[in-house]
């Protein structure tokens, strides 16, 4: 187990009771949950991020260089019309389009 730090903190009355129960119920301490608590509000925090892996950024950063290199896409005349598509789908369903 890594080093303590003690820390006194104000909780409401209200919270205290809803701790001792939730505690009991666990099986665990209250300080424990509240260790839980706070590492999970962390993990989700702008603040706490984890470190980047810099391997997976340079992969990312030449998948994207590549995309970039093919260029546009070349665009291809439908075969379809939106009406179609339309009536298709309302088909599904059971539906006679208005």
């Amino acid at each position: 187990m890594s080093k303590m730090v003690r820390k006194q903190i104000y909780i409401q009355k209200s919270q205290e009771e809803r701790l001792k129960k939730l505690a009991e119920a666990r099986g665990i301490s209250e300080a424990e949950i509240i260790r839980q608590a706070l590492e999970k509000e962390m993990r989700f925090s702008s603040v706490y991020r984890p470190a980047y892996d810099p391997e997976a950024w340079k992969k990312l950063v030449a998948f994207w260089e590549e995309l970039d290199k093919r260029g546009p896409v070349e665009p291809r005349p439908r075969d379809w019309t939106r009406e179609e598509l339309y009536d298709e789908r309302m088909s599904r369903y059971d539906r006679k389009p208005d």
